[in-house]
């Protein structure tokens, strides 16, 4: 009894502080990126297609990270981690959903980025409001992409110990836990993978290559502009696309220690940092300020109104 009093005193003690920051993060994740939906909403300055995108960025960065946390908050609480199948197949199915439209939003970004810096005279006719709104809906493509590849799994059967050596469910540790040759719905996953990140990373690259234009910009003012507007989506891209890149290529790790670190970054650490991320740029933290400052004086305004 005292060994596994020990063992289970050992267990509380790093689950405890890992539950504390898990759920700091989280509640700081939906702060951040609620705040940024918030202001672009308030914000008239804002009402551009940039910020627009931003919005829907942060409007996905919210569920995307809300299909794996809370979850993960309750295997730290309860004393065992059991996830249903149906369960565990509707968790990769929109956590998935979600990561593919994300990268098309963030595909989408970078074409409004090449319009606004490369062809900025006819930018105003052709980045219409009709417009930015096809492009958003087209985003959700990957429902179509994700659900062609889901609906095999719920036909998979599962037998044994059906343990996911993961901290959310996944298509390849699912298939992993079925019990017949997955060889043909591996390649499905390989397909799906290859369509939307190498795919989706190559148009982004395509565009920033077409930028590479504002080097042309005889104006230093002009010249830096053009670069802070795109470092911001550029430093999110390289976080987003470096650890999905990294995870992806685990058939050639061993140690699933790695893949874990990288879902991490990719689930857990990338929409905390958005809205940090975004908020460096001037026009937004301006807005934030003013919504700030209004905050604090529309009370005061009130008090003087129904002072006696």
């Amino acid at each position: 009894m005292r060994n596994g009093t020990t063992i289970t005193e050992s267990i509380l003690i790093i689950q405890i502080p890992l539950f504390t920051v898990i759920f700091l993060i989280y509640i700081l994740t939906l702060a951040g990126n609620g705040l940024i939906i918030v202001i672009v909403w308030a914000e008239p300055r804002l009402q551009m297609p940039m910020y627009f995108f931003l919005c829907n960025l942060s409007f996905l960065e919210i569920w995307y990270t809300t299909t794996v946390i809370p979850k993960l908050l309750e295997t730290f609480v309860v004393a065992t981690t059991v996830i249903c199948i149906p369960c565990c197949l509707l968790q990769a199915f929109f956590h998935f959903f979600l990561g593919t439209t994300e990268f098309l939003i963030l595909t989408a970004m970078s074409f409004n980025r090449y319009m606004a810096i490369c062809k900025p005279l006819r930018y105003p006719t052709i980045m219409t409001s009709n417009l930015c709104l096809r492009l958003a809906f087209s985003s959700v493509a990957g429902f179509t992409i994700i659900f062609c590849q889901t609906l095999p799994l719920i036909q998979l059967p599962f037998c044994g110990n059906n343990i996911i050596n993961h901290f959310y469910c996944d298509v390849g540790s699912i298939l992993k836990a079925a019990c017949t040759d997955t060889t043909l719905l591996e390649l499905l996953d390989l397909l799906a993978t290859s369509l939307v990140i190498p795919g989706s990373l190559l148009l982004t690259m395509i565009s920033y290559i077409y930028m590479s234009t504002l080097l042309r910009i005889s104006s230093a003012t002009g010249r830096q502009k053009s670069f802070s507007t795109c470092t911001s989506h550029l430093t999110v891209v390289s976080l987003l696309y470096g650890a999905v890149l990294f995870m992806y290529l685990r058939a050639t790790m061993h140690s699933s220690f790695k893949i874990k670190i990288a879902s991490v970054l990719n689930t857990i650490l990338t929409p905390l940092l958005n809205p940090f991320i975004y908020t460096k740029n001037k026009e937004v933290n301006g807005a934030i300020r003013k919504v700030t400052a209004c905050s604090r004086a529309c009370p005061q305004e009130n008090n003087v109104q129904h002072s006696p």
